[in-house]
């Protein structure tokens, strides 16, 4: 049976990335991602509500999370659902879920670490080769349509 696995995360850096390098040379980040949610209770007080979600970018994206990402940073992430089994110390088996990312976009504003003619918004791994995707030009907002000698009070609907 088939299914669909994928992540979409929104949200700010809780530390600044954990960069590993691997023995091939190529690097893998960790790092943790936090969601809001508000909502009133029964009680008609405000609650928020913080989910934590960690985060696994390898290779290209790893780089890009290296250089760009830091703590308090606002990133939205596209990944899969990633289950992995261990054990722990007192040899009971434990479960940790995260989120192997295969897009990652940076929102928000630049950082310090981009220099001034470089523009880096986002990087997926997706069937096009990927690549760094440079900031656009604002798209300017059109005007409002206006029909020429319609009131709007004829329009059937």
């Amino acid at each position: 049976m088939a299914g669909v696995n994928k992540a979409i995360i929104l949200g700010r850096l809780g530390s600044d990335p954990e960069v590993r390098t691997l023995p091939s040379g190529g690097k893998v980040v960790n790092f943790s991602i936090a969601t809001s949610e508000n909502y009133t209770n029964r009680n008609g007080e405000k609650v928020e509500q913080t989910e934590w979600h960690r985060i696994e970018l390898w290779e290209t994206l790893a780089n890009v999370a290296e250089q760009y990402l830091k703590k308090g940073d606002m990133a939205y992430v596209e990944g899969r659902i990633r289950t992995e089994k261990w054990t722990d110390q007192n040899g009971q088996e434990r479960y940790t879920q995260k989120i192997r990312g295969t897009a990652l976009q940076l929102v928000g504003g630049r950082s310090n670490a981009v220099e001034e003619n470089e523009s880096v918004s986002s990087y997926g791994n997706n069937s096009s080769g990927g690549g760094y995707a440079p900031k656009s030009a604002p798209v300017p907002t059109p005007p409002p349509i206006e029909m020429a000698g319609n009131s709007g009070d004829d329009l059937p609907f």
